[in-house]
């Protein structure tokens, strides 16, 4: 069984999932960095300071200045400002993808076409093998 387990861990597949996956928990954190420590400032400056992460409606009904002290006053809030962050997080992160996937594209060596084995045959348009002299099907002669 140990073996077993062994022999799916090394398939490259596998290895290259979980370097995948350890590269992309980086990268997000890479991303929500960005967001929260430069693009959120900017864009909160443009808009009149607004915070994104303090928007939120208290569900009391009440008026808190943060939402650190609703929550801290037990307050059910929805967090809207928090969910502004995330969406700008998936966008860079899927805008990031799709220009990766884009260059991978680009960089992919383009495959040839498999070679013609086969051709039709003129009276009866049954395929033949490319060296055929004569029509297996009808037996008329085909030319080379």
């Amino acid at each position: 069984m140990f073996k077993e387990f062994k022999t799916f861990i090394m398939r490259g597949n596998v290895l290259d999932m979980a370097v995948g996956i350890i590269i992309g928990a980086a990268f997000g954190k890479i991303v929500s960095s960005f967001v929260a420590d430069v693009l959120t400032p900017v864009l909160s400056l443009g808009l009149g300071k607004v915070d994104f992460s303090n928007l939120f409606v208290a569900l009391n009904g009440e008026s808190y200045p943060t939402l650190d002290a609703a929550k801290a006053a037990g307050v059910a809030t929805v967090n809207y400002g928090i969910f502004i962050n995330m969406v700008l997080d998936f966008v860079i992160v899927a805008f990031a993808i799709f220009l990766i996937v884009k260059a991978a594209n680009k960089m992919k060596k383009a495959e040839e076409p498999a070679p013609v084995t086969t051709k039709e045959c003129p009276e009866c348009c049954s395929t033949i093998p490319m060296k055929a002299r004569k029509c297996a099907h009808c037996g008329s002669a085909v030319a080379s």
